[in-house]
């Protein structure tokens, strides 16, 4: 996550400079500025695209169709195609703003930070109670961002894990357990807190796959289709939410309820 556009980022924004520059209260302001960013990236990541989409186009609330999780997955097993891309262009664009916002006024660090809050308001929303998603995608988009060659990699061996096994959530977690090795070998030299944001952004997309970790085990989750409908067993979701605490089964929002016939 070294760079953005192919060149370095400094490590101060045009906020960051200015505050060192100034001679009296340069920390403070410092610090004003980076919690100014890490609140804003926050704000803009606790913006739960499948819950805005549903309600705006579908004129429903996904989170009373199957699984219940307000994630992508659910979105494209409820709503097709149609509501999986809209919703992945929304935790996208959240992404993208947060970063750009963050290395414009605060820097490389600034970048580091509002992409790692993004995520984080994406799995604790303060909108939605912080019942939210597990971050893979929001960590996806501020990588590919910031170093597109690092998520070139780890975008093979998620695609390589996810061709042979069919689980999205193993191919997270292989990812994601990758991540930080691949900071380690790409950077040189190697600064202490690059490794370490690797290393955290790594475990929290691990550890909200702990259900799904469990589930692999004892061989109940669900594999990725490529089919065009959702099976009945597909929409009971196998891999969303670790939020998702019951099981109960609630019918696709696009499936047509079917009238009886008078005797």
């Amino acid at each position: 996550m070294r760079y953005l556009f192919g060149n370095p980022i400094p490590d101060f924004g045009f906020l960051g400079t200015w505050a060192r520059g100034l001679s009296d209260n340069a920390l403070v302001l410092t610090v004003i500025a980076f919690v100014f960013v890490a609140v804003a990236a926050y704000l803009l990541g606790s913006l739960n695209s499948a819950i805005i989409i549903s309600k705006a186009k579908f004129k429903q609330d996904i989170r009373n169709f199957g699984s219940g999780n307000a994630g992508l997955t659910n979105m494209h097993r409820v709503y097709g195609k149609d509501g999986a891309i809209w919703t992945l262009f929304g935790d996208i664009a959240k992404q993208i703003v947060s970063v750009l916002i963050g290395a414009l006024l605060m820097g490389r660090w600034g970048a580091y930070l509002a992409g790692g809050f993004c995520m984080i308001g994406h799995i604790l929303p303060v909108y939605y109670h912080f019942k939210g998603g597990k971050g893979v995608l929001t960590a996806a988009t501020m990588i590919l961002i910031l170093d597109p060659a690092i998520f070139a990699v780890l975008f093979i061996i998620f695609a390589v894990v996810l061709l042979f096994t069919r689980y999205v959530s193993l191919s997270s977690i292989i990812a994601a357990f990758t991540y930080p090795a691949a900071v380690s070998v790409a950077y040189k030299p190697l600064h202490p807190f690059e490794l370490f944001f690797a290393l955290f952004v790594g475990m929290v997309v691990i550890f909200m796959h702990r259900s799904n970790i469990y589930r692999i085990f004892n061989n109940q989750e669900s594999k990725f289709s490529f089919r065009k409908k959702p099976e009945t067993q597909e929409i009971l979701d196998m891999e969303d939410s670790e939020n998702d605490s019951d099981n109960t089964y609630y019918p696709p929002a696009t499936q047509k309820k079917t009238k009886k016939k008078k005797k």
